[in-house]
């Protein structure tokens, strides 16, 4: 007999099992959560060459999209509130609620909102959050349309409330603005916009009015977004139509050449390079960074052949592997003390800096201008910590130095790498005197060493 086949069965049996069924999917469904929580708690998809959990449940355990997010999400706010795997299992909450109330829980509000949102509808409970939790505008989001005549072809399509169905289809994420494909190569969208990003859409409309078919919004979208991505690849890797060839690139310190930077990342294709023992590469192409094969404390060089993208999740993952999960804490957490003094430190300077003479800076801009696909690249706090070879010794004191170091000011004015490091050696002996005086010392050592325009 066909397991699946229930047609003998009576209406009351029929109810009476699937009653059981729920009950009992209900349960599992508290212990899937249990698990997904304790393997998000260890990170065991960072092992996996996932980058994140949503990744690893998509990939490794085929769920969709939506249903990883959702159980994540709810995994994520048992794991912090374990009435919730209670609520789950006996019926009271079903995920959506757990995924729609994570934002608003705490130790003081969960125990009301579980109770007030017990056996209620996905709409209720979006009432029931819209009285409680007024919100501003919804984040922006991008949604299907059907496919013919309903196109968002105009700012006055875009703008129009409730043209589509935005509440019906969930995003993955109320972070996040969400594409999804409603006919090959076409698109829907739909997205809240402040009054000053109308009016930058309305001049850029505007501006293109010579060309033809200018007033479509598809359109002013794909010129401002090619504009933004060349700005984007010209900054992060010195992309240019007519690249410079490195000469003379100098690859013992830090920085990381551009011409070394366009090579890595098309080699790895701008995508994470960790693969794990069955041979699953990291699929993660956001947060990249460049990674040093041989790290840079032990002597490793800023060339192609030993850099690597590796995404920031498995970029510290590896670091923790290599010095100790406890060292990278410590490190990690000076790091954020040393930014934050530098932050103060930068909101109580400005004055200070404006003194610096303006036929100095003119100079020392001419001497050492660039464009801003050559600065160097900030390291994470994770890869400064894990970079420097004294750290051991002294890192207060390291730290404390680096908030007195003239070569970010100098970089900020305009010095390339390499002549902001120069120039600071003039000042190293003076390690005793004011920022002020240390980029003043600095600024006139270049000057003298380079020609001025005629």
């Amino acid at each position: 007999m066909n397991t699946y086949s229930l047609g003998h069965l009576s209406d009351g049996t029929l109810l009476r099992d699937l009653t059981a069924l729920v009950s009992r999917d209900r349960a599992t469904t508290a212990e899937l959560l249990a698990h997904l929580a304790e393997v998000d708690a260890r990170k065991l998809y960072l092992g996996a060459a996932f980058p994140t959990m949503h990744d690893w449940c998509v990939r490794e355990l085929h769920m969709s999209e939506a249903s990883a997010y959702k159980r994540v999400r709810a995994a994520q706010a048992a794991h912090r509130f374990p009435v919730i795997f209670e609520a789950v299992a006996d019926g009271r909450l079903h995920l959506s609620a757990v995924v729609m109330l994570k934002p608003h829980l705490t130790e003081e509000t969960v125990a009301e909102l579980v109770a007030a949102a017990t056996h209620k509808s996905k709409v209720e409970i979006e009432h029931l959050i819209a009285q409680r939790f007024p919100r501003r505008d919804l984040p922006s989001s991008i949604q299907p349309l059907a496919p013919g005549p309903m196109e968002l072809t105009t700012l006055e399509t875009l703008c129009q409330p409730g043209t589509q169905e935005a509440s019906s289809v969930p995003a993955p994420s109320p972070e996040r603005a969400r594409v999804k494909e409603l006919a090959p190569e076409r698109f829907g969208l739909q997205v809240t916009i402040s009054q000053n990003t109308h009016d930058k859409l309305r001049y850029a409309e505007e501006l293109l009015s010579h060309r033809a078919s200018s007033r479509e919004l598809a359109q002013v979208l794909d010129l401002a977004l090619e504009a933004l991505i060349e700005r984007l690849e010209k900054g992060r890797l010195g992309s240019s139509s007519r690249p410079r060839r490195g000469r003379g690139l100098k690859t013992d310190g830090r920085y990381i050449p551009v011409a070394v930077k366009r090579a890595v990342w098309q080699r790895d294709q701008g995508q994470c390079t960790f693969v794990s023992e069955s041979g699953q590469r990291c699929p993660a192409k956001e947060r990249i960074e460049f990674d040093h094969i041989e790290t840079f404390a032990n002597g490793g060089l800023a060339t192609a052949g030993n850099l690597r993208l590796r995404c920031k999740p498995h970029n510290q993952y590896c670091a923790e592997l290599e010095f100790g999960a406890e060292f990278m804490r410590q490190k990690c957490d000076s790091a954020r003390r040393a930014a934050a003094m530098r932050r103060e430190t930068a909101a109580a300077k400005p004055a200070e800096l404006a003194q610096v003479n303006h036929a100095e800076r003119a100079t020392a801009m001419h001497a050492g201008a660039e464009e801003p696909g050559d600065r160097e690249a900030a390291a994470s706090p994770m890869e400064i910590a894990a970079a420097r070879p004294d750290t051991n010794t002294q890192p207060v004191a390291i730290d404390r130095a680096e908030d007195r170091d003239v070569i970010p000011w100098l970089r900020a004015l305009g010095f390339r790498p390499d002549e902001a490091r120069h120039a600071a050696e003039a000042c190293a002996h003076i390690p005793d005197a004011s920022l002020e005086q240390r980029v003043k010392v600095a600024l006139a050592s270049r000057a003298r060493s380079r020609p001025r325009a005629a």
